[in-house]
């Protein structure tokens, strides 16, 4: 943990003492981050046991103290506010909006909880001509008709240009006057949003998908996922210093780190940027996924540290989380056991191949036996209260001649191999694994069809406002349904999942 809060000091000491950071020619960057970094490292003390609190090492927002709605308190929230208004409609803005995707979706957003949601203290709506609403329809019609454009290209052909009569009243401008959305200002709107409204934008997204009854299924299965965002910034790093096994390394984007990409054959091993953790639910019987929430952290992070963090975000905003599924990354034995105590969720993972199999467990059948003389399959019962599989000699009087001096009691302890949380011959383990697989398309979707890859800001915080800009766009496109497909051949994935 040293090279993380080495890491840290650095990155804190150039951005409080270099507020013009971003704007410094690199050669100017390149001599700052050498010159903090060396005497960072000389004054660090590495006897000292680390105790910042991980978020802070690894560059996530603090979800405890955030000003967080749940699904229920959005929903009062959006009956306080819509009681008493009358919904006048508003036929010159609404004729002009031709494409039936943004007819639909502006039907969807109400731009009264939007502009409550989002307005700072001391907004005062007689004196303003652009809304947070306005803002935040501008980026929605981003990430769903324009992401392959650079915001300096989209705001002055699609969102300014008069003849651009759909986008302009989707966006709330007028049709017939030049007020203009430049592309500072949208850069300026992303900077404005805190932690806490953003995930309250998710949450009243969460709450029109819910209500719409997407999912379709009263049992809910969750799945948590990763997937490499690559950051625009110099790959080469501007200094870089080894302690022990591991490298700090500081880039010219300072929340930016280098990270291990999935095995691809048409990139690189290493990326430089940052990775999206994201907690989507999955229909099992369709097996379709849908991203609900999302947290970014730097690439160089193992992805078990934000697993803790996205549970509790999730519970934070009301979601009913009893099991995830993820893979062999997030299969952290100690951390997963710790989950199930403090949020009651059982987190499935595939078992990883490293872990020692215990005594007296069959490699192909993953059979528990009593000892090397038992030949009779033991039965598994449950959970101990230290949080152990129990297992019971299920051979019936007479039957083993070890019957007399046998326990016939037996405690594995809970590990990152096939004893996870649930033991992986357990019921319903293969089918969730299976279930976890669905959670890549979206990934696909969110990266390219909404357009979170390449990135195209430049900062971490940008970043953040982004994905939660692509998951609002990918969840109201679900639930207009306008770009689902029907195949004939489109089988349910019939599943007895118990309650």
């Amino acid at each position: 943990m040293h090279e993380k809060d080495i890491r840290r000091i650095v990155k804190n000491q150039l951005k409080k003492k270099i507020p013009n950071w971003k704007r410094l020619p690199r050669k100017k960057k390149k001599a700052l981050a050498k010159e903090v970094l060396k005497d960072v490292v000389k004054n660090y003390s590495f006897e000292k046991q680390v105790t910042v609190p991980l978020n802070e090492l690894i560059g996530t927002p603090v979800i405890k103290d955030a000003e967080i709605m749940t699904l229920f308190e959005m929903e009062q929230f959006i009956a306080d506010h819509t009681r008493y208004i009358v919904q006048l409609p508003i036929p010159s803005r609404k004729k002009y909006i031709k494409d039936p995707e943004l007819r639909s979706i502006d039907e969807l957003i109400d731009n009264t909880i939007i502009d409550r949601l989002l307005a700072p203290e001391g907004f005062t709506p007689s004196m303003r001509v652009l809304f947070p609403s306005h803002m935040l329809r501008a980026e929605l019609l981003k990430s769903i008709k324009y992401p392959e454009l650079s915001y300096r290209k989209y705001c002055p052909t699609q969102l300014n240009n008069l003849e651009q009569k759909t986008n302009r009243a989707f966006v709330g401008l007028p049709l017939h006057k030049k007020v203009c959305i430049s592309h500072s200002q949208l850069s300026q709107f992303r900077a404005s949003l805190t932690f806490s409204q953003m995930v309250n934008l998710m949450v009243y997204t969460i709450h029109l998908f819910l209500k719409r009854g997407v999912l379709d299924s009263k049992f809910v299965i969750n799945g948590i996922d990763s997937t490499e965002l690559s950051a625009i910034c110099n790959s080469a790093p501007l200094a870089t210093i080894k302690i022990g096994d591991k490298k700090v390394r500081i880039y010219s984007d300072l929340d930016a780190d280098c990270g291990k990409r999935r095995n691809k054959r048409d990139k690189s091993e290493y990326f430089v940027g940052y990775r999206m953790h994201s907690l989507s639910a999955i229909n099992p019987q369709t097996g379709h996924s849908y991203p609900l929430i999302s947290l970014i952290a730097p690439g160089n992070h193992h992805d078990s540290l934000l697993l803790p963090q996205l549970i509790q975000l999730g519970k934070a905003i009301g979601l009913d989380l009893k099991i995830i599924t993820a893979d062999e990354a997030y299969g952290d034995a100690e951390k997963n056991e710790r989950i199930k105590r403090e949020y009651g969720v059982t987190v499935i993972t595939n078992p990883k191949e490293k872990v020692k199999l215990p005594e007296y467990v069959d490699k192909e059948t993953q059979s528990v036996y009593m000892n090397k003389w038992c030949e009779i399959p033991m039965s598994y019962l449950g959970k101990t209260e230290d949080g152990g599989h129990e297992y019971k000699c299920s051979a019936v009087s007479g039957e083993c001649l070890h019957d007399v001096s046998c326990s016939k009691y037996r405690e594995i302890p809970v590990d990152a191999g096939i004893f996870g949380q649930i033991p992986d011959n357990g019921h319903l383990v293969e089918e969730a694994k299976n279930l976890r697989k669905n959670i890549e398309r979206p990934f696909n979707l969110l990266k390219h069809r909404e357009g979170l890859e390449p990135v195209k800001v430049r900062s971490q915080h940008g970043l953040i406002a982004t994905a939660t800009f692509a998951n609002m766009a990918n969840l109201l496109l679900e639930v207009i349904a306008t770009r689902k497909t029907k195949r004939k051949d489109d089988r349910q994935l019939k599943l007895n999942i118990a309650a």
